[in-house]
Protein backbone atom coordinates (compact mmCIF):
# COMPACT_ATOMS: atom_id res chain seq x y z
CA UNK A 1 0.00 0.00 0.00
CA UNK A 2 1.34 3.65 -1.13
CA UNK A 3 -0.59 6.82 -0.06
CA UNK A 4 1.39 10.06 -1.32
CA UNK A 5 -0.24 13.66 -1.27
CA UNK A 6 1.10 17.08 -2.66
CA UNK A 7 -0.13 20.38 -1.19
CA UNK A 8 -3.10 21.74 -3.69
CA UNK A 9 -1.04 24.91 -3.78
CA UNK A 10 2.14 22.85 -5.52
CA UNK A 11 0.21 20.47 -7.96
CA UNK A 12 2.09 22.29 -10.71
CA UNK A 13 4.94 20.39 -9.46
CA UNK A 14 3.46 17.25 -9.97
CA UNK A 15 6.30 16.05 -12.66
CA UNK A 16 9.04 15.84 -10.03
CA UNK A 17 6.94 15.74 -7.06
CA UNK A 18 3.81 13.92 -7.71
CA UNK A 19 4.60 10.66 -6.39
CA UNK A 20 6.37 8.88 -4.21
CA UNK A 21 8.21 6.88 -7.28
CA UNK A 22 9.05 10.36 -8.75
CA UNK A 23 10.26 11.79 -5.32
CA UNK A 24 12.65 8.27 -5.11
CA UNK A 25 14.37 9.24 -8.53
CA UNK A 26 15.05 12.96 -8.15
CA UNK A 27 18.52 13.78 -8.10
CA UNK A 28 19.92 16.62 -5.83
CA UNK A 29 22.55 18.01 -3.55
CA UNK A 30 22.92 15.46 -0.82
CA UNK A 31 23.01 17.40 2.95
CA UNK A 32 22.72 14.64 4.77
CA UNK A 33 22.80 10.62 4.55
CA UNK A 34 23.03 7.67 7.29
CA UNK A 35 21.89 3.95 6.98
CA UNK A 36 18.41 5.11 7.50
CA UNK A 37 17.70 8.19 5.88
CA UNK A 38 19.09 10.73 3.51
CA UNK A 39 18.39 14.64 2.33
CA UNK A 40 18.64 16.46 -0.36
CA UNK A 41 18.18 19.54 -1.59
CA UNK A 42 16.60 20.18 -5.07
CA UNK A 43 15.93 23.58 -6.68
CA UNK A 44 12.45 24.25 -9.27
CA UNK A 45 11.80 27.35 -10.20
CA UNK A 46 14.38 29.13 -8.56
CA UNK A 47 12.75 27.84 -5.02
CA UNK A 48 14.85 25.28 -2.86
CA UNK A 49 13.21 22.39 -1.74
CA UNK A 50 14.32 19.84 0.73
CA UNK A 51 13.55 15.98 0.14
CA UNK A 52 13.94 13.58 3.16
CA UNK A 53 14.13 10.05 2.22
CA UNK A 54 13.78 7.41 4.21
CA UNK A 55 14.56 3.59 2.77
CA UNK A 56 14.42 1.66 5.72
CA UNK A 57 12.98 2.15 9.30
CA UNK A 58 15.58 0.10 10.88
CA UNK A 59 15.66 -3.29 12.64
CA UNK A 60 12.99 -5.67 13.65
CA UNK A 61 9.67 -4.82 14.60
CA UNK A 62 10.65 -0.39 14.25
CA UNK A 63 9.50 -1.73 10.56
CA UNK A 64 5.93 -2.39 11.38
CA UNK A 65 5.18 0.82 14.28
CA UNK A 66 2.25 2.38 13.42
CA UNK A 67 4.06 5.57 12.93
CA UNK A 68 7.19 5.25 11.07
CA UNK A 69 10.21 8.24 11.64
CA UNK A 70 9.26 9.75 8.72
CA UNK A 71 5.54 10.35 9.69
CA UNK A 72 6.50 11.63 13.11
CA UNK A 73 8.36 14.21 11.09
CA UNK A 74 5.74 15.69 8.87
CA UNK A 75 3.36 15.43 11.66
CA UNK A 76 5.44 16.86 14.10
CA UNK A 77 6.05 19.91 11.82
CA UNK A 78 2.52 20.37 10.94
CA UNK A 79 1.57 20.47 15.02
CA UNK A 80 4.08 23.09 15.11
CA UNK A 81 2.10 25.07 12.26
CA UNK A 82 -1.18 24.36 13.82
CA UNK A 83 0.44 25.85 17.44
CA UNK A 84 1.56 28.97 15.49
CA UNK A 85 5.20 27.88 16.00
CA UNK A 86 7.22 29.07 12.34
CA UNK A 87 8.57 25.99 10.66
CA UNK A 88 9.25 24.75 7.42
CA UNK A 89 6.18 24.25 5.00
CA UNK A 90 5.93 21.00 4.25
CA UNK A 91 4.43 20.31 0.47
CA UNK A 92 4.33 16.82 0.50
CA UNK A 93 4.74 13.80 2.12
CA UNK A 94 3.52 9.93 1.90
CA UNK A 95 4.74 6.36 2.68
CA UNK A 96 4.87 2.82 1.32
CA UNK A 97 3.97 -0.69 3.41
CA UNK A 98 4.02 -3.90 2.10
CA UNK A 99 2.55 -6.71 4.33
CA UNK A 100 2.06 -4.19 7.40
CA UNK A 101 5.95 -3.65 7.05
CA UNK A 102 7.40 0.22 6.16
CA UNK A 103 9.16 -0.06 2.83
CA UNK A 104 10.37 3.50 2.21
CA UNK A 105 8.70 7.37 2.96
CA UNK A 106 9.91 10.92 1.88
CA UNK A 107 8.69 14.15 2.84
CA UNK A 108 9.28 17.38 1.45
CA UNK A 109 9.59 20.90 3.03
CA UNK A 110 10.01 24.17 1.35
CA UNK A 111 13.09 26.80 2.23
CA UNK A 112 13.18 29.11 4.63
CA UNK A 113 14.88 31.66 2.51
CA UNK A 114 17.52 33.48 3.75
CA UNK A 115 18.11 31.42 6.98
CA UNK A 116 20.79 30.23 8.99
CA UNK A 117 20.74 27.56 12.01
CA UNK A 118 22.21 29.14 15.63
CA UNK A 119 24.52 26.21 15.65
CA UNK A 120 26.18 27.37 11.99
CA UNK A 121 26.47 31.37 13.51
CA UNK A 122 28.05 30.22 16.88
CA UNK A 123 30.94 27.75 14.60
CA UNK A 124 31.49 30.86 12.60
CA UNK A 125 31.85 32.72 14.86
CA UNK A 126 28.41 35.01 13.52
CA UNK A 127 28.68 38.56 15.07
CA UNK A 128 25.27 38.37 15.81
CA UNK A 129 25.65 36.38 18.77
CA UNK A 130 27.66 39.71 20.06
CA UNK A 131 24.66 41.90 18.98
CA UNK A 132 22.89 42.20 22.32
CA UNK A 133 19.35 43.87 20.54
CA UNK A 134 19.55 40.86 18.26
CA UNK A 135 19.91 37.95 20.90
CA UNK A 136 16.93 39.34 22.93
CA UNK A 137 14.61 38.89 20.22
CA UNK A 138 15.90 35.64 19.01
CA UNK A 139 15.83 34.14 22.42
CA UNK A 140 11.90 35.99 23.28
CA UNK A 141 10.83 33.86 20.23
CA UNK A 142 12.76 30.86 21.05
CA UNK A 143 11.19 30.59 24.98
CA UNK A 144 7.53 31.50 23.60
CA UNK A 145 8.20 28.60 21.09
CA UNK A 146 9.40 26.31 23.94
CA UNK A 147 6.44 27.19 26.30
CA UNK A 148 3.93 26.61 23.75
CA UNK A 149 4.77 23.68 22.65
CA UNK A 150 5.40 22.14 26.33
CA UNK A 151 2.12 23.77 27.34
CA UNK A 152 0.37 20.70 24.86
CA UNK A 153 2.78 18.08 26.86
CA UNK A 154 4.63 17.98 23.94
CA UNK A 155 8.86 17.73 23.33
CA UNK A 156 11.07 18.62 20.76
CA UNK A 157 13.61 16.09 22.03
CA UNK A 158 16.25 17.38 19.92
CA UNK A 159 16.05 21.02 20.62
CA UNK A 160 19.58 21.75 19.92
CA UNK A 161 20.78 24.98 18.23
CA UNK A 162 21.26 23.03 14.17
CA UNK A 163 17.44 22.54 14.85
CA UNK A 164 16.62 26.29 15.23
CA UNK A 165 16.60 28.32 11.92
CA UNK A 166 16.80 32.41 12.00
CA UNK A 167 16.08 34.50 8.90
CA UNK A 168 17.43 37.88 7.78
CA UNK A 169 14.31 39.32 9.91
CA UNK A 170 15.64 37.80 12.58
CA UNK A 171 12.10 35.36 13.00
CA UNK A 172 12.61 32.01 14.56
CA UNK A 173 11.73 28.45 13.04
CA UNK A 174 11.71 24.94 14.93
CA UNK A 175 12.44 22.71 12.55
CA UNK A 176 13.94 18.57 11.75
CA UNK A 177 11.47 17.34 15.27
CA UNK A 178 10.95 13.28 13.97
CA UNK A 179 11.66 12.14 17.82
CA UNK A 180 9.01 14.91 19.43
CA UNK A 181 6.13 13.30 20.96
CA UNK A 182 3.94 13.85 23.86
CA UNK A 183 4.47 12.81 27.45
CA UNK A 184 2.87 13.24 30.56
CA UNK A 185 3.48 13.55 34.53
CA UNK A 186 7.34 12.93 35.60
CA UNK A 187 8.34 11.94 31.97
CA UNK A 188 6.67 15.09 30.38
CA UNK A 189 8.82 16.89 33.20
CA UNK A 190 12.12 15.39 32.11
CA UNK A 191 11.87 15.99 28.98
CA UNK A 192 11.06 19.38 29.72
CA UNK A 193 14.65 19.97 31.12
CA UNK A 194 16.38 17.87 28.52
CA UNK A 195 14.90 20.30 26.08
CA UNK A 196 15.93 23.35 27.62
CA UNK A 197 19.34 21.66 28.25
CA UNK A 198 20.09 21.42 24.52
CA UNK A 199 19.36 24.61 23.93
CA UNK A 200 21.92 25.62 27.16
CA UNK A 201 24.32 23.07 26.35
CA UNK A 202 25.36 25.19 23.47
CA UNK A 203 24.34 28.32 24.81
CA UNK A 204 26.31 28.30 28.00
CA UNK A 205 29.83 28.98 25.91
CA UNK A 206 28.61 31.90 23.45
CA UNK A 207 25.78 33.72 25.97
CA UNK A 208 26.08 35.32 28.97
CA UNK A 209 24.82 34.13 32.02
CA UNK A 210 21.92 37.37 31.88
CA UNK A 211 21.18 36.19 28.86
CA UNK A 212 20.56 33.15 29.51
CA UNK A 213 18.94 33.38 32.90
CA UNK A 214 16.46 36.23 30.49
CA UNK A 215 15.68 33.16 28.07
CA UNK A 216 14.31 31.46 31.13
CA UNK A 217 12.11 34.21 32.69
CA UNK A 218 10.94 34.52 29.09
CA UNK A 219 10.11 30.97 28.97
CA UNK A 220 8.18 30.82 32.18
CA UNK A 221 6.76 34.55 31.35
CA UNK A 222 7.97 35.82 34.97
CA UNK A 223 10.46 38.63 35.91
CA UNK A 224 11.83 37.07 39.59
CA UNK A 225 12.61 33.54 39.90
CA UNK A 226 11.25 31.38 42.69
CA UNK A 227 12.82 28.65 44.96
CA UNK A 228 10.97 26.33 42.51
CA UNK A 229 12.73 27.68 39.29
CA UNK A 230 16.25 28.04 40.70
CA UNK A 231 16.02 23.68 41.49
CA UNK A 232 14.80 23.86 37.50
CA UNK A 233 17.66 26.15 36.54
CA UNK A 234 19.87 23.14 38.65
CA UNK A 235 18.69 20.38 36.90
CA UNK A 236 19.20 22.11 33.09
CA UNK A 237 22.78 23.00 33.81
CA UNK A 238 23.78 19.81 35.34
CA UNK A 239 21.59 17.53 32.67
CA UNK A 240 24.59 16.56 31.01
CA UNK A 241 27.20 16.38 33.52
CA UNK A 242 29.51 13.31 32.76
CA UNK A 243 27.67 12.79 29.00
CA UNK A 244 29.58 15.38 27.31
Amino acid sequence: MSSWQLAEAYQALQADFGSLEKVFALQGERITHDPLSELIRVKRQGIAYYVKRYRNAGKGLRRYAARPRIKAEWQNLKRFVKWGIPTAEVIAQGLERKGGAFVRGAMITREIPNSRDLADLADQGSPLLQDRVWVKQVSAQLADAARVMHSHGFTHNDLKWRNVLVDEQSKVYLIDCPAGTFWWGPMLRYRIIKDLACLDKVAKFHLSNTQRLRFYLQYCQQTRLSAYDKKQIGKIVRFFEGRE
